[in-house]
């Protein structure tokens, strides 16, 4: 598995050479787009707005429009405008993990310590075990500032990036229900529900059930057999019998 970032953790006077890779793999399947007409792969090419004509990557660079033209920029530019944050994930800042809300989750990586900083690895990861605490740092992978939590998760440490506040919207326009409109005995059963369907979480009995299915349909079609829709009636109930809803559906758990 290859990395896609080295540089060091910084932990107070402590630098900790690491390498992060992602945690993550996608389960939906790998669908290519076709000429419905001749099942052609669709294929999109980097064209020249000027020329018309397909660029090769290795002529393909990136820049920022200013004062009307285009400003080129080097990879070593990148580094250039903050050199210690292209290398350094610099960890001052410790929160209860409770605290981060997980609307500003992203995308999470596994840090693996070089050979020369495992000792220190170690300590970290322990002393973030202990406190119950995560490690919250700003650095820059792929041209762009990333805001960060580091916890452990059993013996590896990982990086989850977090969204900064301005990236998420503000709620303040949608229209929204009252407090007030529910009563406190709708309230009370609504609690008796989830109470009775609270157990607990355990991640692996959670499969991407509609990958298979949808895999199995074109086996099946593959095969040239005939698929047909299942059929479904979606019943919206009148929300004025809230309680009775309720009490249904207590009623239905307790004889399943």
């Amino acid at each position: 598995m290859r990395s896609i970032w080295k540089g060091a953790i910084g932990f107070g006077l402590v630098n900790i050479p690491v390498k992060l890779y992602s945690a993550t793999q996608s389960s939906t399947l790998d669908l290519d787009m076709v000429d419905k007409r001749n099942m052609g792969k669709i294929r999109f090419h980097r064209v020249n707005e000027a020329t018309g004509k397909e660029v090769k990557w290795e002529n393909i660079g990136k820049a920022y429009m200013l004062d009307d033209r285009y400003i080129m920029l080097e990879d070593e530019d990148f580094e250039k405008a903050a050199p210690v944050k292209s290398k350094i994930i610099e960890v001052n800042n410790f929160v209860d993990e409770s605290e981060i809300d997980s609307i500003y989750y992203e995308n999470s990586y596994y840090i693996e310590p070089e050979k020369s900083g495992a000792k220190a690895y170690a300590l970290l990861r322990d002393a973030l075990q202990k406190s119950g605490k995560v490690g919250v740092a700003q650095f820059v992978m792929r041209t762009a500032e990333a805001l960060c939590a580091i916890k452990p998760s059993g013996n590896i440490l990982v990086l989850s990036k977090l969204r900064f506040a301005e990236e998420v919207r503000s709620t303040e326009n949608f229209d929204l229900p009252a407090k007030t409109v529910v009563k406190p005995n709708e309230l009370k059963m609504a609690l008796a529900l989830i109470k009775q369907f609270s157990k607990p979480f355990h991640i692996e009995k959670f499969k991407d059930d509609y990958s298979a299915s949808l895999l199995k349909l074109i086996r099946a079609k593959g095969k040239g057999k005939k698929i047909a829709a299942p059929k479904m009636k979606i019943v919206y109930s009148k929300q004025d019998d809230l309680l009775g809803q309720l009490k249904a559906s207590l009623s239905k758990r307790k004889a399943s």
